[in-house]
């Protein structure tokens, strides 16, 4: 169960969303706040009492535009203490994702705020705080892929791999010292990776997110650079990956 406090100075919009947030079955309990002046001194009681004290708070959702500290602000502050809550923003404007990444935001949910979109933030809050909670799992053995070159068959090891680039039924591997040809279906190698970091971007391109460089918006095109070469995004793509990237980001 989730520990939320929601900050905005608009009251209606502070209730729409403490209503919502307490609808919620993962929602132990959810307070608010009208300023940045009152989050900061509620915050610091949660603090004080420990992650495993009454007053213990896992989230701020938190509004960009407000009187006085913004939500910014507020957010800069908190990355100073040893132990902050996560941050979700929560805002009627677009412009901001850049500063909330380098936040380490865990989401950045735009108003009016959707029920379901909502809920897809609590679900990004919730596995960030069963993780943290959890204990370590032992390490794994590095998977690795068989490629065949010149009669030798060497081994490349899957966190080697910048990207995957589809060519009919085979898939060509890009590692930094090269590329490798494997008679393997890229929609096998996105299902087979995805909990590996691996994310589609493109019907040609499958890209490790660890790789990425750069994420780039120009005239409404979507393109990452991985190393020294450039991918398109297609539209289909782009949401999913901005939304992975920055939780990656908040993670």
């Amino acid at each position: 169960m989730v520990r939320v406090l929601a900050v905005d100075d608009e009251e209606p919009a502070l209730g729409e969303l403490l209503y919502l947030l307490r609808a919620d079955p993962r929602v132990l309990s959810a307070e608010g706040a009208t300023d940045a002046t009152e989050a900061l001194r509620r915050i610091g009681r949660a603090l004080d009492a420990g992650p495993d004290g009454a007053d213990a708070i896992d989230v701020v959702f938190l509004d960009i535009h407000m009187a006085g500290l913004t939500g910014l602000d507020l957010a800069r502050l908190l990355a100073g203490f040893a132990r902050p809550p996560l941050i979700v923003f929560v805002t009627a404007h677009e412009g901001f994702a850049v500063q909330a990444f380098d936040l380490k935001a865990v989401d950045y949910v735009l108003k009016p705020v959707r029920r379901e979109r909502l809920a897809e933030a609590v679900r990004r809050v919730r596995e960030l705080v069963h993780a943290s909670a959890a204990p370590a799992a032992p390490p794994t053995a590095p998977e690795q892929i068989p490629v065949e070159l010149g009669g030798i068959t060497r081994f490349v090891t899957v966190d080697d791999i910048a990207y995957v680039e589809a060519q009919g039924d085979y898939a060509r591997l890009h590692t930094d010292e090269g590329s490798h040809l494997v008679r393997i279906p890229l929609s096998t190698l996105e299902e087979r990776w995805a909990d590996r970091g691996f994310v589609r971007i493109h019907r040609s391109h499958l890209v490790a997110l660890g790789r990425i460089d750069e994420l780039r918006l120009d005239a409404g095109a979507t393109s990452v650079r991985v190393g020294s070469t450039e991918l398109a995004v297609s539209r289909r793509h782009s949401r999913q990956l901005r939304d992975l990237l920055m939780r990656r980001a908040g993670g």
